[in-house]
């Protein structure tokens, strides 16, 4: 596996291509900070080090996405009202 490059779209790339730090960033439109600060408290995509590299697939960053979608979603709809 290689680090892709942030050139490629991220609909286009395959579930285990690498994302650095910085595409995750740029993909969830977030700060690296708040990436690194994520990843200490267990929150967000799954990061993993290569060497002294950071990195994570797309499919984890995907998963990352529904899970969060998933989670702003109502657990009990509301009642309708007429």
């Amino acid at each position: 596996m290689t680090v892709t490059s942030s050139t490629v779209p991220f609909h286009q790339r395959h579930d285990e291509d690498l994302l650095t730090l910085s595409d995750v960033a740029e993909i969830l439109k977030t700060l690296e900070n708040t990436l690194r600060w994520w990843r200490q408290i267990g929150k967000g995509p799954q990061f993993f080090k290569i060497g002294r590299r950071l990195v994570t697939t797309a499919g984890d960053v995907r998963q990352f996405m529904r899970e969060q979608r998933l989670a702003a979603r109502p657990l009990i709809p509301e009642p309708r009202r007429h």
